[in-house]
């Protein structure tokens, strides 16, 4: 392998394939490699790098949405005249024949682990394959079509020649005298490379129908009846024949097909020997496949993966087939398949005919001799299916089965330790208190389960689960007694849903519930009554009080309602919100119905009054640096407290206080509250703690804010260094007449300026070029999936570079757990703020917690603080 030092770059939607992709790549020892799920990442990646070596995309469907993306690549400056590899899912609509002029070669997503490397070398020759020359693992035949003589093309028939599965002879056609064989053919037919090479055609290969003369003419690739020459004697079988270029000279490439299908017993212990004598990485299961086609004689194999506890779809690892290219139907569509993943093991070693009608694969291959066996782990659950075939009965199934078992039981072993890891890498995303996943772990579920419903056609609901006033208990009865509910809470909702479905804890008193699969919507509605009358019966609890716990639960439904996990959860909490309204203890489904916009309007004019009735409050959550952990800054962040609906999110209200103008002066009591509670913890403490202001899109378009904010700062006497104003990146710098303007008047004012929710829009870099930005704070949709998403851990590395490179410090949001902190702290990034630490405090237990702080610093004399 050549080794570039260039990067590469890879753009794939889904996660699994851009794994594989990166796996690939980085097992050839790659330095570099960029892993992007659209061009806004790939942008946020490539932001001042060297010209790539190499550019993958993943083309999915039509291709259409691909090559859009293709072109957009073209103008990102790293990616300019870099050759570009296709990769066509297996169920892509879009033919090779179909792909862009800019497509230098393309593989299919089955070919990646056997072929993409050997495509990226052809690349790097010089030679660009057209797409009638491309060779899949569906056609295993040299792409032989007479071309020029090159180095490139002699490459490639090499690489096909020498790793191909079939039998193959170069032969000189004026000559009729072998040139070469390659080494399936040596191994099938016993004769030494040395006994082979220059000996006449005829006492190597006898064509039966028609003389050799006339097939070496024709050379049309169609199979002719013949016996060939072995250690046994002869071997009966067709071969075909084609014309070929090798080094400048006109040849002839036959490639032969044995019709005994005899399986040695050396060939299966030597399959063996081989497949135990490896790892269990699943890096070698092409190899295998492979050599089982090879030695066992068959034609047809595959492995899939699947996870039936979860109901998701089944996934791809190899196939390969001895044929012509196939149009392969999908996984919903092999009977066999389903079967075998079910746990059944279907055994047809000369009957498989029988069941073509209910299954379209075995009909379209032809398969006479089939294998199906379910990949079962310790507990015998199923993790996946090996499938084999043979066009011909299995000549020896008392060898060919027994070598087959050994091999599912060795993929299955894979399967598992692949399993096991990934549940390492959970570690941290399950609650300690109720043991269900977290708010971290739901959103990566969520994600996950939007992608499959796109592709399935699936419809799920989300239900949102609040337990009412839960803060009495708390209060009243203590913590103790508030755990002991929340872990019954916690039985009573996992035995209302099935075990496909996913029950978390989102947080505090806060329960998210996903119902896969969903036929009517009665019967999300039912399970929302169960639950509802399974918290109305009294909570008896250990040594303690009966108690009466009622939730008040919204539903949203995907796709009716929303596309995206932030909206159906958002739609979700609405609705939930509406059935507190509706006397607690009940559920409302999302609606924009008179009701909902009756309830919306209700909470605007009482918004009009909270700020008056003392409702607002100003919370305050310390951000940290990263490797003293001592508290540098605080973010201010507005709470509404309603008398009756109690605590309201502001992901709720804040879009309703744009909507009726109330964010101007709302906005402008929470800077005041602010600056003047900031200056007096600076008089009292002189940290010079720097304080977090968001700035919405409706404030940030007032021609006046620069007057407002220096009118603020003189009232409290707050030095402008001090005041950080938080600008969210989802507002566009074209459509909000000012911004441009304002943020330089308030830089100017010695105010910092910092970019909110980083990574999340479309104009990540056209921010951090125009805008007077001091600071940077990723988004937590990014933190919150280091050690889950390689993608968004590759995306935060590269954001804290970049941000650095151009003199901006970088602030991480949503950092939960221990290996969050490691993570960024070991890529360098500045500040921290999330759960971690602390949550947001009230500010007297904000001052508390500086006064603490203060206690340690004088008593013990340390340097820094754990906030």
């Amino acid at each position: 392998m050549t080794t570039f030092q260039a990067g590469i770059l890879l753009v794939a939607s889904q996660r699994e394939l851009r794994r594989e992709l990166f796996d690939v790549l980085d097992r050839e020892g790659h330095p570099t490699i960029h892993s992007a799920r659209d061009t806004t990442h790939a942008a946020i990646l490539l932001e001042g790098r060297e010209p790539l070596a190499l550019i993958v995309v993943v083309f999915e469907g039509d291709g259409r949405a691909s090559s859009t993306l293709c072109e957009q690549l073209r103008l990102l400056p790293p990616c300019a005249d870099v050759p570009i590899i296709a990769v066509l899912v297996d169920d892509a609509t879009i033919r090779p024949t179909q792909l862009p002029s800019a497509i230098g070669s393309w593989v299919y997503a089955s070919q990646i682990g056997t072929e993409l490397i050997a495509r990226w070398q052809q690349l790097h020759s010089g030679k660009r394959m057209p797409v009638a020359e491309a060779t899949t693992s569906a056609s295993p035949v040299v792409p032989l079509v007479a071309p020029s003589a090159s180095s490139a093309s002699d490459y490639h028939y090499r690489f096909v020649f020498e790793e191909n599965e079939g039998d193959w002879l170069i032969v000189d056609p004026a000559a009729e005298r072998v040139v070469e064989a390659n080494p399936a053919y040596i191994r099938h037919s016993g004769l030494a490379n040395s006994l082979l090479v220059g000996t006449p055609l005829p006492e190597v290969l006898i064509f039966e129908s028609v003389s050799l003369e006339k097939a070496l003419f024709d050379a049309d690739r169609s199979w002719l009846p013949c016996r060939r020459k072995s250690i046994r004697g002869h071997d009966t079988g067709e071969a075909n024949v084609r014309r070929m270029r090798q080094n400048g000279r006109d040849m002839a490439a036959l490639q032969f097909r044995s019709a005994s299908a005899s399986v040695r017993p050396g060939a299966a212990l030597a399959v063996l020997a081989r497949l135990f004598s490896g790892t269990h990485d699943e890096a070698i299961v092409p190899e295998t496949a492979r050599l089982l086609l090879d030695e066992m004689d068959l034609d047809y194999i595959a492995v899939w993966s699947a996870r039936p506890e979860e109901s998701s779809v089944p996934v791809q690892i190899v196939q390969r087939w001895r044929g012509e290219e196939q149009v392969w139907p999908g996984p919903q569509l092999q009977s066999s398949l389903r079967l075998v993943l079910s746990g059944r093991a279907l055994i047809h070693p000369n009957d498989a005919r029988r069941l073509a009608d209910v299954d379209p694969l075995i009909g379209l291959l032809g398969l006479r001799g089939f294998v199906g066996l379910p990949l079962l782990d310790e507990r015998r659950s199923v993790l996946g299916a090996l499938l084999a075939g043979s066009r011909h009965p299995f000549s020896e199934p008392s060898i060919v089965e027994p070598v087959l078992h050994c091999t599912a039981a060795h993929f299955a072993h894979m399967l598992e330790l692949r399993r096991t890891r990934e549940q390492g890498r959970a570690e941290g995303l399950l609650d300690a208190l109720t043991g269900l996943p977290n708010r971290l772990l739901f959103n990566d579920r969520l994600d996950t389960i939007i992608r499959e419903a796109n592709r399935t056609g699936e419809t799920f609901a989300v239900l949102f689960v609040d337990l009412d006033r839960f803060k009495f208990i708390n209060d009243t009865l203590g913590h103790a007694v508030g755990d002991q509910v929340l872990v019954a809470v916690t039985q009573r909702l996992r035995s209302s849903v099935r075990a496909s479905d996913t029950v978390a804890r989102y947080a505090g008193d806060e329960f998210t519930i996903v119902l896969r699969h969903i036929v009517k919507t009665d019967d999300v509605l039912r399970v929302a009554e169960k639950i509802v009358q399974l918290m109305d019966a009294p909570l008896h609890l250990e040594d303690g009080p009966e108690l009466q716990v009622t939730a008040s639960i919204g539903v949203s439904f995907f796709p009716e309602d929303a596309l995206d996990a932030e909206t159906l959860l958002k739609h979700a909490d609405e609705a939930m919100y509406a059935a507190k309204s509706a006397g607690r203890n009940n559920y409302r489904v999302y609606d924009v119905s008179p009701a909902q916009e009756q309830q919306n309007a209700a909470l605007k004019a009482r918004l009009r009054h909270a700020e008056g009735n003392g409702e607002l409050r100003v919370f305050y959550q310390p951000q940290v640096n990263a490797q003293t952990e001592d508290i540098v800054g605080m973010e201010a962040l507005l709470r509404w407290e309603h008398p009756e609906l109690g605590n309201i999110g502001p992901g709720f209200f804040i879009p309703l206080a744009e909507e009726t103008g109330l964010i101007v002066s709302i906005g402008e009591w929470v800077l005041r509250t602010a600056c003047k509670q900031a200056k007096e913890w600076e008089d009292r403490f002189g940290l010079r703690l720097r304080l977090g202001v968001n700035l919405s899109a409706v404030q940030l378009m007032q021609p006046d804010l620069p007057e407002i904010v220096a009118a603020v700062l003189e009232e409290t006497e707050l030095d402008p260094g001090l005041l950080e104003l938080e600008v969210t990146e989802s507002i566009s710098i074209k459509a909000a007449p000012n911004l441009m303007e304002n943020m330089q008047r308030l830089h100017k004012l010695g105010c910092h300026i910092a970019i909110d929710d980083f990574g999340t829009g479309a104009a990540s870099l056209d921010y951090l070029r125009k805008l007077p930005a001091d600071r940077i704070k990723i988004d937590q949709s990014f933190v919150r999936n280091i050690g889950v998403d390689p993608d968004d851990e590759a995306i935060v590395r590269a954001t804290i570079e970049m941000a650095h490179r151009l003199k901006r410090g970088v602030v991480a949001e949503g950092v939960e757990i221990e290996q969050h902190l490691q993570f960024l702290r070991a890529n360098h990034c500045d500040e921290l703020q999330g759960y971690l630490f602390c949550r947001p405090l009230p500010h007297p237990t904000f001052e508390r917690l500086l006064g603490e702080r203060e206690r340690l610093l004088s008593g013990q004399g340390l340097s820094a603080v754990t906030a």
